[in-house]
């Protein structure tokens, strides 16, 4: 079971999700959204927190209310966490993060440690918590069919998109042709490059054959 929030601080309202335990998070870490953005307390257990982003929205570019509400999220579903106050949160892309054999469930590392990022959260707000709980949904998604569907859009819109740049070169090489045949045009056409028809005659000459 996956619950999900919509956080209306940005726009659009963004979707918030997490696993009910570790092995529906164990499922989230073999099909997120390579887009999506993963939270975890840092050296603490505690619900793994994603975010899917808009498609304008960079890991860097995250609004702070957003940022805030990811953040509030995963420090009230951390027993340690929820207690504490100013809590180190971890986040990065879910393509960063790095699952091995040996590991627990839902356990993870990171590909690159370059790639994560730290928000700290000074204590809870409740007004943030309450406002997220009302639009609270759980589901049982076919998380594998999600992704699979994710992947068959994203290719298609790769094909798309290099279709189009194929049109463009097309385009650009047609002009350069164009221009290119326009340049030779006018440079056939100078006073200098051109040759007439008629033959040079000496005319005084041919006068005095008649004369």
């Amino acid at each position: 079971m996956v619950i999900y929030f919509e956080s209306n601080v940005a726009t659009p309202p963004a979707m918030i999700y997490m696993g009910v335990d570790k092995y529906e998070n164990e499922e989230l870490l073999k099909w997120g959204f390579p887009e999506d953005v993963w939270f975890h307390v840092d050296k603490m257990s505690s619900a793994h927190v994603y975010l899917r982003m808009s498609k304008d929205m960079t890991i860097d570019t995250i609004p702070p209310l957003l940022l805030e509400d990811c953040a509030q999220l995963v420090k009230a579903n951390s027993i340690q966490g929820s207690k504490a106050n100013n809590v180190q949160v971890v986040y990065t892309m879910f393509g960063n993060l790095k699952k091995t054999q040996g590991m627990d469930v839902g356990q993870v590392g990171f590909h690159s440690d370059k790639e994560v990022r730290t928000v700290k959260v000074e204590r809870k707000i409740n007004e943030t918590l309450n406002r997220l709980n009302k639009t609270r949904q759980e589901r049982t998604p076919d998380l594998r069919l999600e992704r699979e569907q994710r992947d068959r859009e994203e290719r298609e819109l790769q094909k798309q998109l290099l279709r189009e740049k194929q049109r463009e070169e097309q385009e650009e090489r047609r002009r350069k042709k164009e221009e290119s045949e326009l340049r030779s045009y006018k440079s056939l056409m100078k006073d200098g490059n051109m040759t007439s028809n008629q033959r040079d005659v000496d005319y005084k000459e041919f006068e005095d054959d008649f004369m």
